[in-house]
C-alpha cells in the first residue's frame, strides 16, 4: 500500500476522533442573539487629552467588571473593542435599563459640608458662589445648598452595604466603611459641621453623587464639636428603597469611571427567539443537508454517498473547531454553518467532474486512476475558490461587528473544514471504496465511469456560447440598468444599524393592523416611525433614537392596541455608531472588490481578473437593487449575504477560468474564444450540480429557517442564481472582448 493514502487516513481518523471527543466535551458559547439576554456597547468619552487612549479604556473595563459581579449577572463578559469601546454581554437581562443605567453612571462620589443655604433674599437666578470653589447644588427637596469643595472622595471608601433597619425606622440605608486616612477625615468633616447650631444648614454633611445630592442629613446633636463621628463608617439615609439602596451601594463599591461613558448600542433577544432561531437553524440544516445528499447520491452514487459521508465528518470538525477556538455562535453564525454545509459540496463536486473527464478520455483507463487524477488537477480550482471566500470571510471579521462578525468566524472555519474533508475524507473513503474487487468489476456504481445528464448533453450538441458574447454582455447591461433603477427609484432602506435609531419587535396573541399601530404612535408622539410585519402575530416598530421612557410609551401603546404584546427583541444604535457602520459596510465593500481583483490578478492573467472583479460587481449592484426594489432592509445582515454572495460568486468566475488557462497552456494556438466556450461547457455540470446543492442549502433556510434569516436566506439565493449567470455570461464574454481589444 502506498505510503500517502495511509497518512491521509490516519490523518482523517485522528481528526474526526479528536473533533468527536471536542464536541462532546467542550461545550460551544451561544451568541446573546440565540441564548437571550442584552448586548451594550459603550464609548469613552474622554474630557482630557491625558484620558484619551486604551489605557483610560482599560481602566473603565476594570470598574465596570466590579459592577456587573455585584449586578448578579451569570457568565457576564466584558471585553475592549478597539481603544475606546467597550462590549458588555448580560445573558438573561431582559430589561436593559437598569443595567445601563448602572454600567453607564460615572459614579464620582464625593462628600461636602454646607456652607448655608441660598435664601429668598439671595439671587437665586444666578445662584453662582462668592468663591471660586465653592459649588451650588439643590438637596433631595430642591433646597439650594452652597458646598466647600470635597473633603473626601469614592476613594476614601473601602465598602459599601444596603441595609434596612427595621427597628431603628430608618428603612433602607447604605452604609459606608472609610479607609485609611478616610475615617479622619470623615471625623473631621462632621466635627466641623457638629459646631454649627442644630438647625442650621452648616450643621449639614452634604454626600454627592455625580454631581447631585443624594443626602445631606445634619449632623446628630450628640455629636461633639471638633470630635466628630469617628469609628470611620457612616450611613447614607433617604427616601431609598432596595433597588435604589442597592444600586448606590454598587455604585459606590464599584467606584468611579475614569472617564465618562455613552451607550451607543444596545441589544435586547429574549430566550423564546433565541430558541427558536436554534431549533428553525437546526431544522433548515438536517432536512436541507438530507436533500443535499440524496441529490449527489443521484449524481454520483457511490461516490455521492461518501461524499455525504464527508458532510457530516465536517459538520462535525466545524462544530468542534468553533467549540476549541471559543469562538461565539450567532444567529447569522448559525446560517453560515448551514451555509458552508453547501459550500462543502463544491469541493466535491469539482473532484467527481473532473474524474468523470478523465474517464470519459480513456486517458484513465479505471474509475480509482481517475479520482486520483481528479483530485490532482481539481486542487487549484478548489484552492482558488476557497481563498476567495477566506478573503471574504476575514474582512466581515475584521471591518464588521457583532453577530456579523460572528458569521465571518462561522464561515472561515466552515470553509476550512469543508477544505479538509473533501480533499482528505472524502479522498480516504473514495480510495478505499474504488479499489474494492466488487466495484472494479461493476465501475458504474462508483459514479465516476458515468458521463451524465448534463455532460452527455452538452457532448451532443457542442453549443457555440461565446458566439455571440456582445449579446451576453447586452442583456447584462439591461439586467444591471433595471436593478440600478431600483436603488435610484426607490432609494435603500437602511436599517438600524446604519442609520442609528431604536428598533422593537414584538409578538402578540393575535394580528394587528400596521396602519392601526402607525396611527396610534403617531398620536403617541412618534410620527415617524415605521411598523412592518416580521411574521406571523410578529412586527417591529423601528423609530428614530428614542430613550428608555419613550421605548416604554411604545411598548404601552402596541399594548393598548393587540391587548397583550410580548418585547422580544430591542435593538438601539447611537447616530455617530450607525454613520460609522455605514461608511464601515462602504469600506468592507471596496475592500471586498479590490482584494479579489489583487489576488485574481496575481493567480490570472489581467483580463481575467479584471472580467472577475467586474462580474461581482454587476452582482452586487444586482443584489442590492433587487433589495430595494423588494423594499427589503438593508442591514448588517445583508451585509453579510452581500460579502458571502461576493465569494461564492467568484468561485464560478475561478473555475472556469482556472480551465481557460488549463486549455490555453494545452492549446496555444487554439483562439481565446474557442478556448473560452470549451471551458464553460467543460465545468457548466459541475455549475450546475454545485448550484443545486446549494439552492436546497438555501431553500430549507429560507423555508424553515425563521423570519429572522428569511431575508439573510432569500439575499443569497438570488446572489446564487445571479453568480452562477454572470460567471458564465458575464465575466467570460467581458473576457473575450477585452482579449479582442488588446
Amino acid at each position: 500500500m502506498n505510503r500517502s493514502p495511509r497518512i491521509r487516513g490516519l490523518i482523517a481518523l485522528a481528526a474526526v476522533a479528536l473533533s468527536l471527543y471536542v464536541a462532546l466535551t467542550v461545550p460551544v458559547h451561544l451568541g446573546l442573539d440565540l441564548r437571550g439576554g442584552t448586548q451594550i456597547v459603550l464609548e469613552t468619552r474622554p474630557t482630557t487629552a491625558a484620558d484619551a487612549g486604551a489605557e483610560a479604556t482599560d481602566r473603565t473595563v476594570e470598574v465596570l467588571r466590579g459592577r456587573i459581579d455585584a449586578l448578579g449577572v451569570a457568565e457576564p463578559t466584558i471585553a475592549r473593542s478597539g481603544s475606546d469601546r467597550i462590549v458588555v454581554e448580560l445573558p438573561g437581562v431582559q430589561d436593559p435599563r437598569k443595567a445601563t443605567d448602572v454600567l453607564g453612571r460615572t459614579a464620582q462620589l464625593t462628600f461636602h459640608q454646607v456652607l448655608s443655604a441660598v435664601s429668598d433674599a439671595d439671587d437665586v437666578s444666578n445662584p453662582l458662589p462668592k468663591r471660586p470653589r465653592e459649588q451650588v447644588m439643590a438637596d433631595e427637596s430642591g433646597q439650594l445648598l452652597r458646598l466647600r469643595p470635597a473633603a473626601l472622595t469614592g476613594k476614601d471608601v473601602e465598602k459599601a452595604a444596603a441595609r434596612f433597619d427595621q427597628q431603628g425606622g430608618a428603612g433602607w440605608h447604605v452604609t459606608v466603611d472609610f479607609k485609611g486616612s478616610g475615617g479622619q477625615g470623615w471625623a473631621r468633616l462632621t466635627g466641623e459641621a457638629a459646631c454649627h447650631a442644630a438647625g442650621d444648614p452648616a450643621r449639614r454633611v452634604a454626600i454627592v453623587l455625580d454631581n447631585k445630592i443624594i443626602s445631606s442629613p445634619q449632623v446628630d446633636p450628640s455629636v461633639p464639636c471638633r470630635s466628630g463621628i469617628s469609628g470611620g463608617s457612616t450611613q447614607i439615609t433617604g427616601t431609598f428603597d432596595d433597588g435604589r439602596a442597592k444600586e448606590l451601594a454598587l455604585l459606590i463599591n464599584g467606584g468611579a469611571l475614569p472617564v465618562p461613558v455613552e451607550t451607543v448600542e444596545q441589544r435586547t433577544v429574549g430566550p423564546t427567539l433565541g430558541a427558536q432561531a436554534i431549533e428553525a437553524s437546526a431544522r433548515a440544516a438536517v432536512i436541507g443537508t438530507a436533500l443535499t445528499s440524496l441529490f449527489i447520491i443521484g449524481v454520483y452514487r457511490i461516490m455521492g454517498a461518501l461524499a455525504a459521508v464527508a458532510l457530516a465528518c465536517y459538520g462535525l470538525v466545524s462544530y468542534a473547531a468553533l467549540a476549541a477556538l471559543g469562538a461565539t455562535l450567532t444567529l447569522p453564525g448559525l446560517a453560515g454553518f448551514v451555509l458552508a454545509i453547501g459550500m462543502a459540496v463544491d469541493a466535491n463536486v469539482l473532484v467527481f467532474e473532473r474524474a468523470r473527464e478523465e474517464y470519459d478520455s480513456r486517458h484513465r483507463p479505471t474509475p480509482r486512476s481517475s479520482l486520483t487524477a481528479g483530485f490532482r488537477r481539481a486542487f487549484s480550482a478548489i484552492a482558488d475558490s476557497n481563498i476567495t471566500t477566506l478573503i471574504a470571510a476575514g474582512l466581515l471579521f475584521f471591518l464588521a461587528s457583532g453577530p456579523v462578525r460572528g458569521f465571518g468566524v462561522t464561515l472561515g472555519i466552515g470553509v476550512l473544514a469543508s477544505t479538509f474533508s473533501a480533499l482528505v475524507i472524502t479522498r480516504v473513503l473514495a480510495d478505499y471504496a474504488a479499489a474494492r474487487p466488487r466495484l472494479r468489476r461493476r465501475p458504474h456504481l462508483t459514479g465516476i465511469a458515468h458521463t451524465g445528464t448534463v455532460r452527455a448533453y452538452l457532448t451532443r450538441k457542442n453549443p457555440n456560447l461565446m458566439r455571440h458574447p456582445r449579446r451576453w454582455l447586452a442583456a447584462s447591461a439591461a439586467v444591471l440598468a433595471l436593478a440600478a433603477s431600483g436603488i435610484a427609484v426607490r432609494g435603500l432602506d437602511f436599517g438600524v444599524e446604519f442609520t442609528g435609531g431604536r428598533l422593537i419587535e414584538y409578538t402578540t396573541a393575535a394580528p394587528l393592523d400596521p396602519d392601526r399601530a402607525r396611527t396610534a404612535l403617531a398620536d403617541a408622539g412618534f410620527p415617524r416611525a415605521v411598523v412592518q410585519t416580521s411574521g406571523e402575530n410578529r412586527f417591529t416598530v423601528r423609530t428614530h433614537h428614542v430613550n428608555d421612557a419613550q421605548a416604554a410609551t411604545i411598548t404601552d401603546t402596541v399594548a393598548d392596541l393587540a391587548g397583550n404584546a410580548d418585547k422580544i427583541r430591542d435593538e438601539a444604535i447611537g447616530p455617530s455608531l450607525g454613520k460609522e457602520l455605514r461608511h464601515g459596510a462602504l469600506i468592507a465593500l471596496v475592500v471586498a472588490l479590490g482584494a479579489q481583483l489583487v489576488y485574481l490578478v496575481a493567480r490570472f492573467r489581467w483580463r481575467l481578473g479584471t472580467s472577475a472583479v467586474a462580474a461581482l460587481a454587476h452582482d452586487v449592484v444586482i443584489l442590492i437593487g433587487v433589495f430595494a426594489w423588494l423594499g427589503k432592509p438593508v442591514d448588517g445582515v445583508f451585509l453579510a449575504a452581500l460579502l458571502t454572495v461576493i465569494g461564492y460568486s467568484v468561485n464560478d468566475s475561478v473555475v472556469v477560468f482556472d480551465r481557460i488557462r488549463e486549455l490555453g497552456r494545452r492549446d496555444g494556438k487554439e483562439p481565446f474564444a474557442r478556448n473560452a466556450n470549451r471551458a464553460l461547457l467543460q465545468t457548466l455540470p459541475r455549475t450546475v450540480n454545485t448550484g443545486m446543492g446549494a439552492a436546497f442549502i438555501l431553500t430549507a433556510l429560507a423555508v424553515l429557517g425563521g423570519d429572522t434569516l428569511t431575508d439573510f436566506a432569500l439575499a443569497l439565493l438570488i446572489g446564487l442564481a445571479v453568480g452562477t449567470y454572470s460567471s458564465m455570461f458575464t465575466a467570460t464574454p467581458l473576457a473575450i472582448e477585452l482579449h479582442r481589444r488588446t
